[in-house]
C-alpha cells in the first residue's frame, strides 16, 4: 500500500486500487488530487501484475468535485481581472497540466474502473468519464457543476461525456449543472450498473476487474487502445489502425495458451506475452 498526499494505492494483483483519500473534505480535490495522478497511472501502466485498476473514494463519497480555495491559489490568473496576454500564457499551460491529470487514466493501458458512491460531482465527473467503466451505488449523486460557479468544464468532461451519453443529454447536464441520480445515470447509460450500497459496489468492483484481468492482457490493453483511438475518427481510420494493432499482437503466447486450453478443456492461464 502506497499513501500519497491524496491517494492511497493498494496493488492486489492482478488488481491495484487508487482511493481518493481526503474523507474529512468529501475527497475535494486539492493540488494533490491533480499532480499525483500522472506518476500513480504511469506506474500501474508499467506493472506487469497490475491488469484492472479499481478508482474509489473513501469516506462518504467520490468526491465532492474541485476544492475551490485551495486550487485559487494555485491559479491566481483566475482572479487577475486585468487578464493581459502574458497572464493568459500562463493559465493556457497550466489548464493543460490539469487535462493531462485526468487524460493519464485514460492513456494507461490497464482498464480503469470507477466504483462511485456519494458525490460525484464536477471534477469527480472528469474523472470518472476518463475511465473506461463507471459502476455506482443507489445513493451515488452526479452533476456537471462548472456552469454554476461560473466556469467551463474545461479539463475533459465536455470532451468525453457526449461519447458516453450523446450529445443532446451532455448538453442539457453542461448547460443546468443540475444534480442527477444514480438512476438517471443508469438510464442514460453513464454507468453501466447500480447497486445496493457500498459493500456491494466494492464486491461488484472486485468481480468485474477479476473478469477482465481473466483475459489475455495483451487482447484487453489493445482493445482500449483501439476504442480509444477510434474516438473522433472515420470507421475506415478505426479499421486500419485495429489491423495494425491486430497485426502487431499476433502471433503471442496469449494466443497459443487459448488454443492449447481449448483443446484440453480448460481455463486458460494468460500471461501477457
Amino acid at each position: 500500500m502506497t499513501a500519497y498526499q491524496f491517494y492511497l494505492v493498494e496493488k492486489k494483483p492482478p488488481i491495484a486500487w487508487v482511493y481518493l483519500n481526503r474523507p474529512e473534505k468529501k475527497n475535494a480535490m486539492n493540488p494533490p488530487a491533480w499532480a499525483e495522478t500522472i506518476p500513480i497511472f504511469a506506474d500501474l501502466d508499467n506493472d506487469p501484475d497490475i491488469r484492472a485498476v479499481v478508482i474509489s473514494g473513501k469516506g462518504p463519497c467520490f468526491t465532492a468535485g474541485v476544492d475551490l480555495i485551495e486550487m485559487a491559489m494555485e491559479l491566481p490568473e483566475l482572479m487577475d481581472k486585468g487578464q493581459k496576454g502574458g497572464v493568459k500564457w500562463r493559465l493556457i499551460k497550466k489548464i493543460k497540466a490539469l487535462q493531462d491529470a485526468m487524460s493519464c487514466i485514460e492513456w494507461c493501458r490497464k482498464p480503469v474502473i470507477a466504483a462511485i458512491h456519494g458525490y460525484c460531482i464536477g471534477a469527480g465527473l472528469d474523472m470518472s468519464t476518463a475511465c473506461d467503466v463507471r459502476i455506482c451505488t443507489e445513493d451515488a449523486e452526479f452533476s456537471v457543476k462548472e456552469a454554476a460557479v461560473g466556469f467551463v468544464a474545461d479539463v475533459g468532461v465536455l470532451q468525453r461525456l457526449p461519447h458516453i451519453v450523446g450529445q443532446g443529454i451532455a448538453r442539457e447536464l453542461a448547460f443546468t449543472a443540475k444534480h442527477f441520480s444514480a438512476r438517471r445515470a443508469r438510464e442514460i447509460l453513464l454507468v453501466n450498473e447500480v447497486f445496493k450500497d457500498h459493500d456491494a459496489l466494492m464486491k461488484g468492483a472486485e468481480a468485474l476487474a477479476t473478469e477482465i484481468a481473466e483475459n489475455s492482457p495483451l487482447a484487453v490493453q489493445a482493445s482500449k487502445a483501439v476504442l480509444n483511438f477510434g474516438v473522433g475518427k472515420s470507421f475506415d481510420d478505426g479499421l486500419k489502425y485495429v489491423a495494425a494493432v491486430s497485426a502487431d499482437i499476433i502471433p503471442s503466447d496469449d494466443l497459443f495458451e487459448a488454443i492449447t486450453a481449448f483443446g484440453e478443456k480448460r481455463k486458460p492461464r494468460f500471461t501477457g506475452k
